[in-house]
This record gives structure tokens, sequence and C-alpha cells, in this order.
């Protein structure tokens, strides 16, 4: 535990886990506050008082808060997330289908998104100033200045209903194969797309353009080296740092953020999901997914602080 860099990765490691602990108590405390009651739900506004008295009893809802929460936790540490509410169902089944949709989904978003926010915040970097630079910032910065519901209509309306080239519903079920799912899913990961593309492109940008003020860059112009080969091989992997950053944090935003984008294609995932038991007041499936979003995201940024601390030359080689 001497080494500087061992230091610093168990403690990043000890804080994400104290992070998603912080997590699971606030989603516990939100879920508890939130109007309305699952009871009422099930039994309807009709329901006398003593059947809405003995299902609470029955689902355990007049057990002290401490008590649910206690339990709650320790039955999610051993991968037992409870069971729904209003149908009974098993938690972790079915949030395991529908994760698997939303990571797949989110993945397909982040093959296209990636290389493309690299190669063009790369271009826009080699053209700075002039009409490539111009022309994709601007694109870039009006994709992320619209909200995804209201680009997730304008691409259905051109491409479903105008174009008539792909689904407007984004519906997938087992026996598709890849390239029926890869249909069905197009029109999602092209807003997904063009939500992450603008910021990654532009903090890539920006990331290299700092380090292209040093004065090794100056030095590598002086030798008469080739512009994108000043870039690719002396800004970029020096770079890395912010730039491993911005990426993680769009990857977890891409499967956490996804909500919006499932609910206006009807795609079956983990936001549709939870949009659809929020609606129910079904306790249990909201502490569920709010749990497994928090991990993701947690898990994603602390995945790029460990990047971050192994890429700097000055912690893995210590005077």
């Amino acid at each position: 535990m001497g080494h500087p860099v061992v230091r610093l990765v168990a403690h990043r490691i000890a804080m994400g886990l104290l992070l998603l602990f912080a997590a699971s108590l606030l989603i516990f405390v939100g879920t508890q506050i939130l109007p309305g009651d699952v009871a009422q739900s099930i039994l309807g506004q009709s329901a006398t008082p003593q059947a809405l008295a003995n299902l609470r009893a029955e689902l355990g809802l007049n057990e002290p808060a401490v008590s649910r929460y206690l339990s709650w936790l320790l039955g999610a540490l051993h991968g037992d997330l409870g069971t729904a509410l209003t149908n009974g169902q098993d938690i972790a089944d079915a949030m395991g289908r529908r994760l698997g949709n939303t990571l797949f989904l989110a993945g397909c978003a982040a093959i296209i998104a990636v290389p493309l926010a690299l190669t063009l915040g790369l271009v826009s970097v080699r053209y700075q100033g002039r009409w490539p630079d111009k022309l994709i910032s601007a694109v870039t910065l009006a994709s992320v200045s619209v909200p995804e519901f209201l680009l997730g209509y304008i691409v259905m309306f051109i491409m479903a209903v105008r174009l008539r080239a792909f689904p407007s519903v984004s519906t997938v079920y087992d026996s598709m194969s890849l390239l029926e799912r890869l249909n069905a899913i197009a029109l999602p990961v092209t807003v997904l797309v063009l939500v992450v593309l603008g910021h990654m492109m532009r903090m890539t940008r920006a990331a290299i353009l700092n380090v292209m003020q040093s004065a090794y860059i100056e030095t590598a112009e002086l030798k008469g080296m080739r512009p994108f080969r000043i870039i690719w091989r002396h800004a970029l992997p020096n770079a890395i740092a912010p730039v491993v950053n911005v990426v993680m944090l769009n990857l977890a935003y891409l499967v956490v953020g996804v909500v919006v984008v499932e609910v206006v294609f009807v795609y079956p995932g983990m936001g549709q999901y939870l949009v659809d038991h929020v609606a129910k007041r079904d306790v249990p499936v909201v502490q569920a997914c709010g749990l497994v979003f928090a991990a993701v995201y947690i898990g994603l940024n602390m995945i790029a602080d460990l990047v971050s601390i192994l890429a700097n030359p000055r912690l893995r080689h210590p005077k």
C-alpha cells in the first residue's frame, strides 16, 4: 500500500463503494416520500379502509422504515431484489431481460458515437478555425441543444413516417436475429448518438487543444512533422485522461439516461420498466432500478478515475 498508485486506486474503490451505499440510502428515502400508495394502486379508489390495511400488512408496508431498508439492502447485497408488489414477479429475473436490452442499445450507440466523436475531435483540431472546424462545432452544438424527446420525434417523423426506412416502435424479442434487432433499434440508437456525440467531440477537441500549447508540440512542428501526425502521435496520448473521463461519463449516460428515449420508442428496456412501475407506485421495482442505475454510473466513473491515475506517468514512476 506504500506506492502512490496503489493508494489512489484503493481510495477510489473505497469512495465508489461509499457512494453506492449513499445512493442506496437516498433511493430508499426518495421512494418512501413518493406520493401515492401501492395498495391503493392495486385495489383501486373504491377499496375499503380495512382492505387497504390488510393489503399493507400483507406487503409489509407497516414495518418501520429502518427495518425495511436494512432488509432490502441485505437482500440486494445477496442478489435478491425482492418481488414486484403489483404482479408478484421476481424483480431480478424481470430486470435481467430489460437490462440486457438496455445494454445492447447503449452498446450499439457507444460503438458508433465514441470513434466518431474522437475522429471529429481530431479533424476539428487539425482544421482549427477553418470551415471543417466551424461546421463540426455547429452541427454537434445543435444536436446537444435539442431535447431528447423532441429529437426522438423529429427522427421518427423523418425516418419512419416520411421515408419509411425504419419502424417507429422499437420492439425486440428473443427470437429476433441480430440484423432484425439492429433494424428495430436504428432510430433510438441514432438519437442517443446525436445526444452524446457533441459533448464527447467538444471535450476531446478542448483537451487536445490544451496539449497543443505544450513545448514538445512546438518542437515536433519545428522538426517538420505533419500536423495530423503530431496530433495523433503526441497530442492525443497526453490528452487521454480527460478524454477517457468524458467518454466514460457519456457511456454512463447512455445506460442511465435512456429513460426518455426508451419511452419515446416504446423500447422494452430498463427505462421503460422503471416508468411503468413508477406509475403503479411499485416501490421495490423503483428501488431496484435506481440501485442498478447508480451502480452503473458510479462504476463507469470509477473506471475513468482509475484510467486517469494509471495514465499519469508521474504517479507510475514516483521519484
